[in-house]
């Protein structure tokens, strides 16, 4: 999905290291935590973080964000537990042109 809206491969081979790659910007740094904040067990969305997400995001562009990131939550939990595998969307495909 990425590769098809002009992420390039390389960019999404790097999102394991977001917090660190050049290949990012502060914007994206910042929305990547606020999922990882909301997805990782152990870890929260503190103050800090969303004053800094407030900074980047108006009121309806966090709900909206904060609506994707819980989908894909609930998505991933969906399909690992009826062991259904990755259809591998984020790898670019080859068209014959």
């Amino acid at each position: 999905m990425g590769s098809k809206l002009g992420i390039s491969d390389e960019k999404i081979l790097a999102l394991a290291d977001y917090a660190t790659s050049p290949l990012y910007n502060e914007v994206e740094r910042v929305a990547l935590e606020y999922a990882d904040g909301m997805t990782i067990t152990g870890r929260e969305v503190n103050d800090e973080l969303f004053a800094r997400l407030r900074h980047f995001f108006n009121d309806d562009e966090l709900v909206e964000l904060t609506e994707i990131i819980a989908w894909e939550n609930a998505s991933s939990k969906f399909n690992r537990a009826l062991r259904i595998p990755s259809q591998g969307l984020w790898k670019r495909q080859e068209t014959n042109t």
